[in-house]
Protein backbone atom coordinates (compact mmCIF):
# COMPACT_ATOMS: atom_id res chain seq x y z
CA UNK A 1 0.00 0.00 0.00
CA UNK A 2 3.07 2.81 0.51
CA UNK A 3 4.52 1.91 -2.38
CA UNK A 4 1.32 2.53 -3.97
CA UNK A 5 1.21 5.68 -2.38
CA UNK A 6 4.46 6.78 -3.14
CA UNK A 7 3.85 5.87 -7.41
CA UNK A 8 0.91 8.08 -7.14
CA UNK A 9 2.72 10.58 -5.44
CA UNK A 10 4.98 10.89 -7.83
CA UNK A 11 2.56 11.28 -10.60
CA UNK A 12 1.02 13.84 -9.05
CA UNK A 13 4.42 15.45 -8.34
CA UNK A 14 5.33 15.52 -12.31
CA UNK A 15 1.18 15.91 -13.46
CA UNK A 16 1.83 19.35 -11.27
CA UNK A 17 4.28 21.07 -13.25
CA UNK A 18 2.05 20.68 -16.81
CA UNK A 19 -0.54 22.76 -14.79
CA UNK A 20 0.89 25.89 -13.44
CA UNK A 21 1.06 28.29 -16.70
CA UNK A 22 -0.40 25.83 -19.74
CA UNK A 23 -2.97 28.26 -21.14
CA UNK A 24 -0.29 31.35 -21.16
CA UNK A 25 1.11 32.59 -24.23
CA UNK A 26 3.62 35.16 -25.69
CA UNK A 27 6.02 34.66 -21.88
CA UNK A 28 8.66 36.67 -21.22
CA UNK A 29 11.19 35.75 -18.72
CA UNK A 30 12.24 37.52 -15.64
CA UNK A 31 13.83 40.29 -16.36
CA UNK A 32 12.68 40.88 -20.20
CA UNK A 33 13.80 44.34 -20.82
CA UNK A 34 10.89 45.59 -22.97
CA UNK A 35 11.31 48.47 -25.58
CA UNK A 36 10.80 52.28 -24.46
CA UNK A 37 7.67 53.01 -24.80
CA UNK A 38 7.04 55.73 -27.55
CA UNK A 39 6.37 59.59 -26.40
CA UNK A 40 2.57 59.66 -27.92
CA UNK A 41 2.31 63.57 -26.64
CA UNK A 42 3.65 63.87 -30.00
CA UNK A 43 1.01 63.38 -32.93
CA UNK A 44 1.98 59.74 -34.58
CA UNK A 45 0.71 58.72 -37.88
CA UNK A 46 0.18 55.13 -39.37
CA UNK A 47 2.95 53.83 -41.63
CA UNK A 48 2.79 51.57 -44.50
CA UNK A 49 4.19 48.73 -43.84
CA UNK A 50 4.79 45.06 -45.69
CA UNK A 51 1.78 43.04 -47.07
CA UNK A 52 -0.33 46.64 -46.70
CA UNK A 53 -2.64 46.89 -50.29
CA UNK A 54 -3.24 50.25 -50.75
CA UNK A 55 -5.75 52.28 -53.23
CA UNK A 56 -4.57 54.89 -55.29
CA UNK A 57 -5.38 57.40 -57.16
CA UNK A 58 -3.63 60.43 -59.18
CA UNK A 59 -5.39 63.51 -60.54
CA UNK A 60 -3.95 66.45 -62.27
CA UNK A 61 -4.04 70.12 -61.66
CA UNK A 62 -4.05 69.94 -58.08
CA UNK A 63 -7.04 67.44 -57.25
CA UNK A 64 -9.36 70.10 -59.27
CA UNK A 65 -11.54 67.42 -60.51
CA UNK A 66 -12.20 66.73 -57.01
CA UNK A 67 -13.23 69.90 -56.26
CA UNK A 68 -15.25 70.75 -59.40
CA UNK A 69 -17.00 66.92 -58.34
CA UNK A 70 -18.85 68.44 -54.87
CA UNK A 71 -20.93 70.46 -57.18
CA UNK A 72 -21.69 68.72 -60.54
CA UNK A 73 -23.73 64.95 -60.74
CA UNK A 74 -20.86 62.51 -61.52
CA UNK A 75 -22.03 62.10 -65.43
CA UNK A 76 -21.76 66.24 -66.02
CA UNK A 77 -19.51 67.16 -68.25
CA UNK A 78 -18.06 63.71 -68.25
CA UNK A 79 -16.49 64.31 -65.00
CA UNK A 80 -16.05 60.74 -62.89
CA UNK A 81 -13.77 59.30 -60.39
CA UNK A 82 -12.18 56.51 -61.48
CA UNK A 83 -11.88 53.42 -58.90
CA UNK A 84 -8.36 53.38 -57.46
CA UNK A 85 -5.54 50.47 -58.98
CA UNK A 86 -4.98 48.55 -56.05
CA UNK A 87 -1.24 47.52 -55.15
CA UNK A 88 0.05 45.62 -52.57
CA UNK A 89 3.66 46.33 -50.58
CA UNK A 90 5.64 43.42 -51.21
CA UNK A 91 7.90 41.96 -48.83
CA UNK A 92 10.87 44.58 -49.31
CA UNK A 93 9.01 47.24 -49.20
CA UNK A 94 8.27 47.95 -52.77
CA UNK A 95 5.27 48.59 -54.50
CA UNK A 96 4.71 48.60 -58.23
CA UNK A 97 2.79 51.82 -59.66
CA UNK A 98 1.64 52.94 -63.18
CA UNK A 99 4.19 54.77 -65.20
CA UNK A 100 6.74 54.72 -62.62
CA UNK A 101 7.01 51.10 -61.85
CA UNK A 102 8.28 49.64 -58.66
CA UNK A 103 9.24 52.32 -55.83
CA UNK A 104 9.53 52.04 -52.64
CA UNK A 105 6.82 53.70 -49.84
CA UNK A 106 7.00 51.09 -46.72
CA UNK A 107 8.03 52.97 -43.56
CA UNK A 108 6.50 56.45 -44.92
CA UNK A 109 3.44 57.59 -43.67
CA UNK A 110 0.38 58.12 -45.71
CA UNK A 111 0.93 61.87 -46.20
CA UNK A 112 4.53 61.33 -46.68
CA UNK A 113 3.62 58.48 -49.38
CA UNK A 114 1.66 60.79 -50.90
CA UNK A 115 4.16 63.98 -51.06
CA UNK A 116 6.48 61.01 -52.49
CA UNK A 117 4.69 60.31 -55.34
CA UNK A 118 3.56 63.49 -56.32
CA UNK A 119 7.10 64.05 -56.96
CA UNK A 120 7.82 61.34 -59.04
CA UNK A 121 4.53 61.75 -61.24
CA UNK A 122 5.75 65.39 -61.85
CA UNK A 123 7.00 64.64 -64.80
CA UNK A 124 4.20 63.35 -66.17
CA UNK A 125 1.16 65.10 -64.68
CA UNK A 126 0.50 68.36 -64.35
CA UNK A 127 0.88 69.49 -60.58
CA UNK A 128 -0.44 65.89 -59.58
CA UNK A 129 -2.33 65.10 -56.70
CA UNK A 130 -2.34 61.72 -55.07
CA UNK A 131 -4.70 59.57 -52.63
CA UNK A 132 -3.56 56.63 -50.99
CA UNK A 133 -5.95 54.62 -48.18
CA UNK A 134 -4.97 50.94 -46.89
CA UNK A 135 -7.55 48.66 -46.80
CA UNK A 136 -6.46 45.59 -45.22
CA UNK A 137 -4.75 47.13 -41.97
CA UNK A 138 -5.54 45.33 -39.05
CA UNK A 139 -4.72 43.95 -35.20
CA UNK A 140 -5.02 40.35 -33.40
CA UNK A 141 -6.17 41.07 -29.08
CA UNK A 142 -5.98 38.85 -27.02
CA UNK A 143 -7.99 40.72 -24.29
CA UNK A 144 -7.22 37.92 -21.32
CA UNK A 145 -9.78 34.98 -21.43
CA UNK A 146 -9.34 31.74 -23.82
CA UNK A 147 -11.69 32.09 -26.98
CA UNK A 148 -12.28 35.63 -26.70
CA UNK A 149 -9.44 36.70 -29.58
CA UNK A 150 -10.39 39.14 -31.89
CA UNK A 151 -8.92 39.81 -35.83
CA UNK A 152 -9.82 43.71 -35.49
CA UNK A 153 -9.78 45.96 -38.83
CA UNK A 154 -7.93 49.49 -38.36
CA UNK A 155 -10.60 52.11 -40.08
CA UNK A 156 -8.98 55.35 -39.07
CA UNK A 157 -5.57 55.46 -39.50
CA UNK A 158 -4.82 56.34 -36.28
CA UNK A 159 -6.23 53.77 -34.27
CA UNK A 160 -4.88 53.68 -30.46
CA UNK A 161 -4.15 50.40 -29.00
CA UNK A 162 -7.08 51.86 -26.04
CA UNK A 163 -9.28 52.29 -28.84
CA UNK A 164 -8.61 48.37 -30.25
CA UNK A 165 -8.75 46.65 -26.66
CA UNK A 166 -12.48 48.88 -26.78
CA UNK A 167 -12.99 47.49 -30.35
CA UNK A 168 -12.29 43.85 -29.12
CA UNK A 169 -14.64 43.95 -26.02
CA UNK A 170 -12.43 45.48 -23.71
CA UNK A 171 -10.10 43.71 -20.72
CA UNK A 172 -11.89 40.49 -19.70
CA UNK A 173 -12.41 39.79 -16.61
CA UNK A 174 -9.49 36.48 -15.88
CA UNK A 175 -7.25 39.57 -18.01
CA UNK A 176 -4.44 41.28 -15.94
CA UNK A 177 -4.82 45.41 -16.67
CA UNK A 178 -1.35 45.78 -15.74
CA UNK A 179 0.36 43.33 -17.72
CA UNK A 180 -0.87 44.65 -21.68
CA UNK A 181 1.81 43.54 -24.14
CA UNK A 182 1.78 44.99 -27.14
CA UNK A 183 4.22 43.41 -30.01
CA UNK A 184 5.26 44.54 -32.72
CA UNK A 185 7.48 43.09 -36.08
CA UNK A 186 10.52 45.22 -36.50
CA UNK A 187 12.32 43.59 -39.65
CA UNK A 188 13.50 40.67 -38.15
CA UNK A 189 12.79 41.35 -34.63
CA UNK A 190 9.56 41.83 -32.45
CA UNK A 191 9.36 45.13 -30.17
CA UNK A 192 7.53 44.24 -27.03
CA UNK A 193 6.16 47.36 -25.64
CA UNK A 194 4.64 46.87 -21.78
CA UNK A 195 1.60 48.86 -21.14
CA UNK A 196 0.45 49.46 -17.46
CA UNK A 197 -3.92 50.12 -17.82
CA UNK A 198 -4.81 49.28 -14.06
CA UNK A 199 -3.76 53.01 -13.32
CA UNK A 200 -5.18 55.89 -14.67
CA UNK A 201 -1.51 57.02 -16.26
CA UNK A 202 -1.35 53.97 -18.47
CA UNK A 203 -3.77 55.80 -20.62
CA UNK A 204 -0.84 57.82 -22.02
CA UNK A 205 1.22 54.58 -22.93
CA UNK A 206 -2.37 53.21 -24.17
CA UNK A 207 -2.40 56.19 -26.73
CA UNK A 208 -0.07 54.46 -28.56
CA UNK A 209 -0.86 54.44 -32.49
CA UNK A 210 -1.17 50.69 -33.94
CA UNK A 211 0.59 49.52 -37.23
CA UNK A 212 -0.75 46.60 -39.09
CA UNK A 213 -0.43 43.77 -37.68
CA UNK A 214 0.57 44.29 -34.32
CA UNK A 215 -0.13 41.89 -31.58
CA UNK A 216 -1.89 43.39 -28.27
CA UNK A 217 -1.88 40.60 -25.74
CA UNK A 218 -3.56 40.81 -22.37
CA UNK A 219 -1.82 38.61 -19.69
CA UNK A 220 -4.54 36.24 -17.70
CA UNK A 221 -4.41 35.51 -14.33
CA UNK A 222 -2.83 32.29 -13.10
CA UNK A 223 -5.38 30.36 -11.69
CA UNK A 224 -3.99 27.75 -9.44
CA UNK A 225 -6.83 26.32 -7.58
CA UNK A 226 -9.36 25.97 -10.37
CA UNK A 227 -6.52 24.27 -12.39
CA UNK A 228 -5.05 22.05 -9.63
CA UNK A 229 -8.67 20.68 -8.70
CA UNK A 230 -8.88 20.24 -12.62
CA UNK A 231 -5.57 18.39 -12.81
CA UNK A 232 -5.61 16.25 -9.47
CA UNK A 233 -9.14 14.71 -9.30
CA UNK A 234 -8.68 12.27 -12.04
CA UNK A 235 -5.18 11.09 -9.77
CA UNK A 236 -7.93 11.24 -6.54
CA UNK A 237 -10.58 9.37 -8.08
CA UNK A 238 -7.78 6.73 -9.19
CA UNK A 239 -6.27 6.71 -5.83
CA UNK A 240 -9.70 6.08 -4.48
CA UNK A 241 -10.39 3.41 -6.82
CA UNK A 242 -7.23 1.52 -5.97
CA UNK A 243 -7.56 2.33 -2.57
CA UNK A 244 -11.39 0.25 -2.46
CA UNK A 245 -10.12 -2.14 -4.23
CA UNK A 246 -6.96 -3.12 -2.35
CA UNK A 247 -9.24 -2.62 0.66
CA UNK A 248 -11.59 -5.11 -0.77
CA UNK A 249 -9.33 -7.83 -2.14
CA UNK A 250 -8.12 -7.84 1.45
CA UNK A 251 -11.67 -8.59 2.98
CA UNK A 252 -11.80 -11.73 0.63
CA UNK A 253 -8.73 -13.14 1.61
CA UNK A 254 -9.78 -13.13 5.67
Amino acid sequence: MRKLLYLFGLLLFFSSCAWLNPSIMLKTEKGFQYSKNPDTSKVTDYRLSPNDIISFNIYSNNGFKLVDLTSLNSTNNGYRIDVGVVCLIESDGFTKLPIIGRVKISGMTIREAENFLETKYASFYIEPYVIISVSNKRVIVFPGRAGDAKVINLVNNNTTVIEALALSGGISDDGKAKVVKLIRQNGDKNDVFLIDLSTIQGIKDANMVLQANDIIYVEPRKKYANRFLAEIAPIVSLITSAFILLTYSKTLTK
